[in-house]
């Protein structure tokens, strides 16, 4: 398959900078991705700010892009907004940018920029709807500083693909005027169980992405301390929304709502799942199933469906992507798994087979659209969401958010009309890890 720039390391080299801006993290080649942090404040100051920077030029050393910070409003011009992958609103608060400069940070995104927003971020430009729209939601009120619990939703997005389910921390928690979940795809909420003064009624996202008018956004709400600019988990956090925004990890932001679970990572979730022929898959504490041995099939033994979406996460462990395993739909019950090969339809994840056989086919039927597959697909060792949707005889499929294939089916002993669901373990040579299965069923006219 062809590869493209994501998955090569970026290469350092010297650049200039306008007088704007500090100087540099590190220096780095022309084409290398260049991070904007902006931290004007016209509101509260975070005392946090100087370390916030500090870590993202140090983000930037160990990611292989470069990083310039200012607080002049002035760097928001057409031609200084265009050397920038992202822009990273660092606690920033209240009325920042003038009308000018607002204008071109709006030609800016629409025509694909990348924006990272962090805590205070929420507490900026109440009077500018774009910006509103862009950040996900203001800010409202916050309790005392204290713990509390963060429930990691989306575990394959970058940001928080490398946090617990549960991820227990101290940080001041932000109320929102609204709650983002029905324009963004939220990665993070808040237990508000887990401590006092949330306001937001058990529903409180507080990390989330969206594409935005062409371009790609993230927030995250925690960010307040000193001390966050040095947690690892933390760092991780922002380094993951940050590649996000730069395209250099590709990932579903499409709002989701409506799905309920299949598989969430624990074992009584597993209750309703049979293992047909060899080979099995094994629960790791994060939630994660990887096959072993096969060839075989772990099947929803729990029942059958017609219209619906199905979404998953998965990844490659190999270095070559050739970690053979599929996804498996429309399929009658079955301990043997070749009946779902003779009966019903394969969506591969084997990333180095012939087309009508790789990443994103309809297994030796149709090909996934390649150069959208390519541009969608992160490499060897990262979380991919798959979207499986079956109408009818109809199947399509999503690949991080992109439509990569369309797919009717006309064999009677194939109907997708109704049918299992499964995942492949396909030898002892392939490993492939899966991640919070879900599923929205029936599909109604609009989803």
């Amino acid at each position: 398959m062809n590869t493209t720039g994501r998955w090569t390391t970026a290469v350092v080299g010297a650049a200039l900078l306008l007088g704007c801006v500090s100087e540099p993290a590190a220096s780095h080649s022309a084409d290398a991705e260049r991070v904007l942090v902006f931290s004007k404040t016209a509101g509260f100051r975070h005392d946090s700010i100087p370390d916030g920077v500090a870590a993202v030029k140090q983000l930037g050393e160990t990611g292989g892009f470069t990083v310039d910070a200012t607080e002049d409003a002035n760097a928001f011009t057409p031609k200084n907004l265009r050397r920038y992958d992202a822009v990273v609103f660092l606690s920033t608060t209240g009325d920042v940018l003038d009308p000018t400069q607002q204008r071109a940070f709006e030609g800016y995104i629409r025509q694909g920029g990348g924006y990272v927003g962090i805590h205070a971020a929420a507490d900026t430009e109440y009077d500018w709807a774009f910006y509103g729209g862009l950040v996900g939601a203001y800010f409202q009120s916050h309790p005392a500083i204290q713990p509390a619990t963060v429930v990691a939703e989306d575990r394959a997005h970058p940001s928080t693909s490398g946090l617990p389910p549960t991820w227990n921390r101290t940080d001041e928690w932000y109320n929102y005027r609204s709650n983002p979940r029905d324009r963004a795809h939220v990665l993070a909420s808040l237990d508000e169980s887990s401590y006092t003064g949330g306001t937001m009624n058990g529903d409180h996202p507080i990390a989330w992405c969206q594409d935005y008018q062409g371009g790609r956004a993230f927030y995250t709400g925690l960010g307040h301390t000193k001390e966050s600019y040095a947690d690892p988990a933390f760092l991780g956090h922002v380094l993951g929304g940050i590649r996000y925004a730069i395209g250099d990890a590709q990932a579903d932001c499409r709002p989701e709502n409506g799905y309920r679970p299949l598989f969430d990572g624990t074992a009584a979730s597993l209750d309703d799942w049979k293992q047909a022929g060899p080979g099995s898959f094994t629960r790791s504490d994060d939630g994660t199933l990887t096959s072993s041995g096969g060839m075989g099939m772990l099947w929803y033994n729990g029942q059958s469906f017609g219209s619906y979406s199905l979404k998953l996460d998965w990844k490659m462990a190999g270095a070559s992507g050739d970690d053979n395993s599929g996804v498996f739909v429309g399929f009658p019950p079955s301990d043997d798994p070749w009946s779902a090969v003779d009966n019903g339809y394969e969506i591969q994840i084997d990333a180095t087979d012939v087309p009508e056989k790789t990443t994103g086919s309809v297994y030796g039927f149709r090909s996934a659209d390649l150069k959208k597959r390519d541009r969608a697909l992160n490499p060897p060792g990262e979380w991919n969401t798959y979207e499986i949707r079956v109408e009818g005889e109809r199947l399509r499929v999503w690949l991080n958010g992109v439509k990569i294939n369309d797919f009717t089916n006309t064999d009677p002993a194939r109907s997708l009309r109704d049918g299992h669901v499964g995942i492949q373990n396909h030898g002892a040579d392939d490993q492939v890890s899966f991640r919070d299965i879900r599923i929205k069923e029936p599909l109604v006219k609009g989803d």
